[in-house]
């Protein structure tokens, strides 16, 4: 799906306010396939410059697109260009929390290297104004503006407080520096890791919804996000996952993976032991713990020699005393910033 691309005028992003008076800065909607590649390339030099190891391919960015969660690509992406060079894009997207409020996700991505603050405020901005437009023909109750930030880009950091947001939560990015084997890590009595077969999928997939569901930010999945868990062409590799069955039901889960490009990018050999989840009667039990520990030799055999995962430094179920246990130790931190959409 692409934009209007009927020319200058169809084509351009609503802003509220205007757009700064910046020469040859434009905002426009998203042409599909065209602005993957460069879109991609900006997505991972933002989260490098955040501290963010988090990588993607083109091939993954392209399959997102086609159905973003809680987006309209044609309508909620925003491409911003300065003398038809493309320095940024941001998506608007909204879900809502069950028994929680509505979110409004402003997600920019403006390359720091080649645009400047008054760009990314520009963004926002716009970002913003689709939002309200959309929360405007949903009924009342508590709705919130959500963005993202991470340590390593103070400046960024100090432009979202600027206009009213607010740090709320954090999360680590966690890295073993071996992915040598893991001692005491037995597997709970009576559950067993068993080969993923094709149609374990279904019961797999609902097996980390309900694990989550009493997550912090939880919103239930979409049918797009469910078909990227089947094809995404990084993490849908089966034979790197560890699954716990209990009998005929799944009791956990470590769905790791290896990003080659990235690797190949950064010079390393990177695998994530990363999906981790156990639903609730099997915590407290090591579950994580053994499949975690089970994940690395796979990776091993693969040629990795570290393993990263991420995760919410306030976890309910007590996953950064686990993840530390295991020997990740952070590398850098994320922030979750909100404030009221008014």
């Amino acid at each position: 799906m692409a934009g209007t691309g009927d020319g200058a005028a169809t084509d351009s992003f609503a802003t509220t306010p205007p757009l700064p008076a910046i020469p040859g800065f434009v905002l426009r909607h998203l042409r599909m396939p065209d602005d993957i590649s460069p879109m991609n390339a900006i997505a991972n030099a933002v989260r490098r410059s955040q501290g963010d190891d988090f990588y993607t391919t083109v091939e993954q960015m392209q399959q997102f697109y086609e159905s973003p969660p809680g987006s309209d690509p044609a309508r909620d992406v925003a491409i911003a260009e300065v003398d038809g060079q493309i320095v940024g894009y941001g998506r608007a997207a909204w879900h809502e929390e069950p028994d929680g409020p509505r979110i409004y996700e402003v997600i920019p991505f403006v390359d720091p290297t080649v645009a400047g603050e008054d760009v990314f405020v520009a963004m926002v901005d716009a970002l913003e104004a689709r939002l309200r437009t959309i929360a405007a023909d949903h009924s009342a109750g508590d709705k919130l503006f959500e963005t993202f930030g991470g340590d390593s880009a103070p400046e960024r950091e100090a432009l979202l407080e600027g206009i009213g947001y607010q740090p709320i939560r954090h999360g680590y990015a966690m890295l073993r520096s071996s992915v040598d084997d893991l001692p005491d890590a037995p597997l709970p009595a009576g559950v067993e890791i068993r080969e993923v077969l094709p149609e374990h999928l279904p019961a797999i997939w609902a097996a980390d919804q309900e694990a989550f569901s009493d997550a912090w930010g939880f919103a239930p999945a979409t049918e797009g996000d469910y078909q990227r868990f089947l094809t995404d062409p990084v993490m849908s590799d089966t034979s790197l996952w560890r699954v716990a069955w209990d009998g005929g039901e799944v009791a956990g889960q470590v769905r790791a993976y290896i990003n080659d490009e990235e690797n190949e990018q950064l010079g390393r050999k990177r695998g994530y032991t990363e999906h981790i989840s156990v639903r609730r009667p099997w915590r407290r039990r090591g579950l994580a713990r053994a499949l975690i520990a089970a994940s690395f030799p796979l990776l091993r055999a693969r040629g990795m020699t570290e393993a990263g995962l991420g995760v919410d430094t306030e976890n309910v179920s007590g996953a950064l005393s686990v993840y530390e246990k295991c020997g990740f130790r952070p590398i850098s931190r994320s922030t979750t910033y909100r404030r009221p959409l008014a």
